[in-house]
């Protein structure tokens, strides 16, 4: 079995990794321009986010109280922060698949009816995730609008939610990830009583935010209207500990703090359950503590979260593969190639030779080192993890750019991995608008009028007729 102190390092890694391709600097920069001059559809097309929601047929639905509300709310939503804190999955830190998360929910109005209307953000199934793409739209407990889609699961989750944590998505609220991290946390004698326990020491090292929880639980029971209570927390996929939180208190009862295994949990599984942005530490916090990501490269308003008063150093720009001529072992020398009117060329050679090499090469001979290297480049480069990186987490802009700087503007791609990886990534790109448009080659589209009860659907002639 692997050490705590090997899980907390793999999950490092892999948040490691999201923040290094999933939110790239353009996208940030591009988002955060929109958002400033209150273009929120155009700070959500920038951070590649689809709205499907309109204002004006909200407020003919839900009234114009809670149109106003959600105007409100899309004015400040930071779209390239909600991606930024969005829950992954290992080993690529891709986006967790098939999620609906409840970013806030609108109380009741005279047009409600009995039941809230939540904000959610989804993402796609895992089949149709290229670009790595998230959509925004409303949901009421109760009904299926049209607007869900094929969305496989579009009930928001109880584990993820991010309502209960607006700092994670509102950039007016931005600044409250320091308090809700547990930076300026000081815990009660209590609450240290209960953390000297070997259980609470190896949960901390694993990674858990075990001296948030009870003020994370407090949250979630007054959100309840309960003042105390017990509350489930998500350990593994057969682990949960169950924690009773005390009567007009933040402090967790040290006697009611217990594991439940898999056959257990069954007695708690209808209770609330602390969401998972409050279950662990905020990854940023790991990442800095441990010196694995310097405070510029996180988002700008996570960093002046975490750091009041620092000054950022500037947008970061990706590297350019071609900033130097390359160097090849060539004919007993060492020769240069590099970008030359578009295209990738042998620096140390004449037209008239490279012309005569190429034949060669064409007629299966054996071409010059330097046309090797060049050839090796278009097919498979060395940079070629970094572009499927950015590939697979849906930027397209990045991988492009990646390119062209090592091959040029005007390079004509050989068939090699670099040509497969950028014709999968559109290929894929295509699944994923077939199941926007409902045509996944999974069935049929939803449709309003087909959501019966299932004993109706089996009384019907048809299906009498096929038993």
């Amino acid at each position: 079995m692997r050490s705590l102190a090997a899980n907390a390092d793999s999950r490092l890694s892999l948040w490691r990794r999201v923040r290094e391709y999933a939110v790239p600097p353009s996208m940030i920069e591009a988002a955060t321009v929109r958002r400033r001059v209150g273009d929120w559809a155009g700070a959500c097309a920038a951070a590649r986010v689809d709205v499907d929601l309109n204002l004006r047929a909200v407020a003919r639905c839900h009234g114009r109280e809670l149109a106003a509300r959600l105007r409100s709310d899309l004015r400040y939503l930071a779209p390239d922060l909600l991606r930024w804190h969005l829950p992954r999955i290992a080993p690529d830190g891709l986006l967790r698949p098939g999620l609906t998360i409840s970013l806030t929910r609108y109380g009741l109005t005279e047009h409600d009816g009995a039941e809230p209307v939540h904000l959610v953000a989804r993402t796609p199934p895992a089949w149709a995730d290229a670009g790595q793409r998230i959509s925004l739209a409303l949901w009421a407990v109760g009904c299926r609008d049209k607007d869900d889609g094929p969305h496989p699961h579009p009930r928001p989750d109880r584990r993820f939610r991010l309502d209960l944590h607006r700092h994670l998505w509102d950039a007016r609220r931005a600044d409250e990830l320091r308090c809700r991290s547990g930076l300026e946390q000081l815990p009660s004698d209590n609450a240290a009583a209960v953390h000297r326990d070997p259980l609470w020491d190896a949960l901390r090292e694993c990674g858990f935010a075990v001296d948030r929880w009870a003020a994370e639980a407090t949250l979630l029971l007054h959100e309840e209207g309960r003042t105390s209570g017990s509350v489930v927390v998500r350990l593994g996929p057969r682990r949960r500990l169950v924690l009773d939180v005390a009567p007009a208190s933040t402090d967790l009862r040290p006697p009611a703090a217990r594991i439940a295994g898999a056959s257990r949990a069954g007695g708690v599984a209808g209770g609330p359950v602390l969401p998972d942005a409050a279950t662990w530490l905020a990854p940023d916090v790991e990442l800095l503590r441990r010196g694995r990501i310097a405070i510029d490269r996180l988002h700008p308003l996570v960093a002046s979260a975490l750091a009041p008063g620092h000054l950022p150093a500037g947008t970061p720009t990706l590297p350019d593969p071609a900033a130097t001529p390359g160097l090849v072992a060539c004919r007993g020398a060492w020769h240069r190639i590099g970008l030359v009117d578009g295209g990738l060329t042998p620096l140390d050679h004449g037209p008239a030779e490279i012309r005569r090499e190429e034949l060669l090469a064409a007629l299966t001979g054996n071409p010059l080192p330097c046309l090797r290297a060049i050839d090796e480049a278009h097919r498979s480069p060395e940079c070629l993890p970094d572009i499927r990186a950015r590939l697979d987490h849906g930027d397209t802009a990045g991988a492009l750019a990646t390119v062209e700087a090592l091959l040029g503007p005007d390079a004509l791609l050989r068939c090699g991995d670099l040509r497969e990886e950028l014709e999968d990534a559109a290929l894929r790109r295509i699944t994923y608008g077939l199941f926007r448009a409902g045509l996944t080659g999974h069935g049929p589209a939803p449709c309003s009028r087909d959501w019966q009860p299932k004993r109706d659907r089996r009384s019907h002639p048809r299906h009498a007729i096929a038993r």
